[in-house]
């Protein structure tokens, strides 16, 4: 095994519209090795990227400090925890409300990702619930009648996937 560090860099995913931090190949191989498998050992992650296990600890370690990674996560399948319907829910809200309407939302159950976009609507976030009725009752009660929220569309999902390239 080699130590070897390239001095080239590598543009990652950084928070949208704005440049993320360069990573060399190593720390790029690093994220896209503990990507696809969060519970890899140092040893194997070592082992698949070509470098030391003091080296891969130590790179591993400066990218949770720096913020490059932020965590390990177990990956579920809703529909075998109870949550079979997921939607996309697009918001028009009232001008100068996108804080407190996205503080909100972030409080809500079921509300698992909250997106402040550009276009035809303001905020668009995806939900899951155990079904339809549940849904609805998320849509009406809990979302549509937050402060600020003028329109609300929902988008019932059918099927989702993530691709095989990550």
């Amino acid at each position: 095994m080699s130590d070897r560090t390239s001095t080239k860099t590598t543009s990652r995913h950084g928070p949208a519209g704005r440049s993320a931090p360069a990573l060399d190949d190593i720390d790029a191989r690093i994220v896209d090795e503990l990507g696809r498998d969060g519970r890899m050992s140092i040893r194997t992650l070592a082992e698949q990227v070509n470098i030391s296990r003091t080296n891969a600890h130590s790179r591993v370690e400066r990218l949770l400090a720096s913020g490059v990674i932020t965590g390990f996560h177990a990956r579920v399948e809703p529909a075998k925890v109870g949550l079979g319907t997921a939607a996309l829910i697009g918001l028009s809200i009232e001008q100068d409300t996108w804080r407190e309407v996205s503080r909100r939302l972030a409080d809500i159950d079921h509300v698992e990702h909250v997106a402040l976009v550009a276009g035809e609507f303001d905020i668009v976030i995806r939900v899951r619930t155990a079904d339809n009725l549940a849904l609805r009752s998320l849509v009406f009660d809990h979302i549509q009648s937050l402060p600020g929220v003028r329109t609300c569309h929902t988008w019932l999902i059918f099927d989702e996937f993530e691709p095989e390239h990550r």
